[in-house]
């Protein structure tokens, strides 16, 4: 998984019901754009997380792979 700050960490839910959650990566902790990642949602709540299979990098700038 590889991430710039500006990009969106999509985590799908868990369980049945329970909704995708989306943040903004605000900072990479990781070398070359690796986890683990700050992430600010909507709500102003902010972790660090390292994600796992169930979570998705949307390159929100150009020229991101």
């Amino acid at each position: 998984m590889n991430a710039h700050a500006g990009d969106t960490l999509l985590t799908h839910g868990r369980t049945v019901g329970e909704p995708d959650r989306a943040g903004e990566i605000v900072e990479v902790l990781g070398r070359r754009g690796e986890p683990p990642y700050r992430l600010r949602f909507d709500d102003g709540h902010e972790c660090v997380m390292c994600p796992g299979p169930d979570s998705v990098v949307r390159h929100e700038r150009g020229g991101h792979r």
